[in-house]
């Protein structure tokens, strides 16, 4: 079985998207199919119909993928006073070519989002960048670029 490392902040937040689904988004699905269901017509020519049962098909195996996530978890508590970077820290590093400062979270591959710069520990820039401390350089090889970073500091 496999286990899922989670960050507490991450565990919180499948707890919240499960509850969303299962209390909101259920509902409104099922509300939908009750409309067009109601419209008459043959179901299988009614697009409305099938869009909300595409869309309910998503939420029961998102509700189901979750229920996996939290049924095998581990909460990675961070070891701080160590000064590293790991699962969990808030890094700001500069990009030394463009002169640019950036926070990142260093989380799980299940937790990363980059629009919110939460970035996994297995994509590149995670693995360059953990077990790293303030003051250290790294060097992040993307399919499209080479970085070069320097840890600002790590909180």
């Amino acid at each position: 079985m496999k286990e899922y490392h989670l960050t507490k902040e991450g565990y919180e937040e499948f707890i919240k998207e499960r509850e969303d689904l299962i209390n909101n988004k259920r509902k409104e699905i099922a509300e939908r199919l009750k409309d067009a269901k109601n419209s008459g017509g043959d179901l299988t020519e009614n697009s409305e119909y099938e869009y909300a049962k595409t869309e309910q098909a998503f939420i029961e195996g998102r509700i189901e993928q979750i229920n996996e996530i939290l049924n095998n978890y581990i909460i990675i508590e961070r070891k701080t006073g160590k000064g590293l970077v790991e699962l969990g820290s808030i890094v700001i590093i500069k990009d030394l070519d463009k002169k640019k400062e950036k926070e990142f979270k260093i989380v799980s591959s299940i937790e990363s989002d980059p629009e919110k710069n939460k970035i996994s520990d297995e994509s590149p820039m995670g693995r360059a960048l953990l077990n790293r401390k303030t003051g250290d350089e790294v060097v992040v090889k993307t399919p499209k670029e080479t970085k070069r970073l320097k840890i600002i500091k790590i909180k």
